[in-house]
């Protein structure tokens, strides 16, 4: 009984101490993507709130103005509007906006979208992962893709109206 015991924690130590040497070893020895500016923005694929697909790469051509927020950050809620306002007037000239929301209830999301009356895609990043790719740490955070999907800036922190539309401006393909 004794042996039988010493094999089985022998066992779960190996796993341990494999599993320890792995993490140290991913997080020390394996280079990592940057997000940086000039890099090509990494490719997503998320459903919007009407049941859409929006996959990043689809909008090769346009100016991309990506937008991490979330239903409870009052920096997010002030300048929703304000990409609202300039995504109607900049729709058109080939600038699009893609909101992801940091994996909050649809319900809250959707109450969100209804108040402030926006009209461009909101998709909800479930599982972090697309937030993760893109290494967000605070919000909001604005990534300005260009025409050929690299990325042009990196904005966070609350944007005025007239920042808004500088941005889109220089998205503009």
């Amino acid at each position: 009984m004794k042996k039988q015991r010493l094999v089985v924690r022998t066992v779960i130590l190996l796993l341990l101490l494999s599993a320890v040497g792995y993490t140290i070893y991913s997080n020390f020895f394996t280079e990592k993507t940057s997000i940086k500016v000039g890099a090509t923005a990494p490719d997503f694929v998320l459903t919007d709130l009407n049941g859409k697909s929006h996959r990043l790469s689809d909008y090769r051509g346009k100016g991309v103005f990506l937008n991490f927020w979330g239903t409870w950050c009052k920096p997010c809620e002030r300048e929703m509007p304000y990409i609202n306002r300039q995504y109607e007037a900049y729709k058109q000239q080939g600038v699009e906006v893609l909101a992801v929301n940091v994996g909050e209830p649809k319900l809250s999301v959707q109450k969100f979208i209804d108040q402030f009356g926006l009209t461009f895609p909101v998709a909800i990043d479930r599982e972090d992962q697309v937030m993760n790719a893109y290494d967000i740490d605070q919000l909001p955070a604005t990534f300005l893709i260009d025409k050929n999907g690299k990325i042009k800036k990196i904005i966070t922190g609350t944007m005025t109206e007239e920042m808004v539309q500088q941005y889109m401006e220089s998205i503009k393909p």
